[in-house]
């Protein structure tokens, strides 16, 4: 999850540029990552679109904002403003204890997998990489919108940017 970020990191008319396309690909490519959830992501294909659109009202301070978090921080490629969620999901590793049938590609033989290792999770370890990519991702947006020659000018351009927001 990420927590903060600004409206309009992405792109609507661009799909390589797409925050939701860009954080999938970066997921995708970490190592036994086979699938990628943004939002309520899987759960909201089931539902109507009645119910799985989030519903956009002014907070008690006057903020505009969405009652729920459905599309997980992103609307049309681009952040919303809301709670950027992720999820990954990650295949077990190939290392198991019991011996797998396989081929011995130097023979064309039926055989059984050797045993080399046996980790018992790899599920920290691409959590950690996970929040990288992400990390990594963000920033390549942030720089993209609002780049400078020095990060006091990528600063001063974000803060232009959120002050003239015309929805606050």
């Amino acid at each position: 999850m990420a927590y903060n970020l600004p409206p309009g990191l992405g792109s609507h008319t661009h799909w390589d540029r797409r925050i939701d396309a860009k954080l999938a690909g970066a997921m995708m490519g970490i190592q036994a990552i086979k699938g990628v959830e943004i939002g309520d992501g899987f759960v909201t294909a089931t539902r109507r679109g009645s119910v799985a659109h989030d519903e956009i009202e002014k907070n008690q301070a006057g903020k505009i904002v969405r009652r729920t978090d459905r599309a997980g921080g992103t609307e049309g490629g681009m952040s919303n403003g809301e709670i950027l969620r992720v999820k990954v999901a990650m295949k077990p590793i190939s290392t198991v204890p019991k011996a797998l049938d396989t081929i011995d590609v130097a023979t064309g033989e039926s055989a059984k997998a050797i045993n080399q290792r046996s980790d018992v999770c790899a599920v920290p370890a691409a959590g950690v990489v996970a929040e990288a990519m992400a990390a990594l991702v963000i920033a390549d947006l942030v720089l993209e919108k609002f780049g400078g020659d020095s990060v006091g000018e990528t600063k001063r351009n974000y803060q232009n940017y959120i002050n003239n927001l015309r929805i606050k």
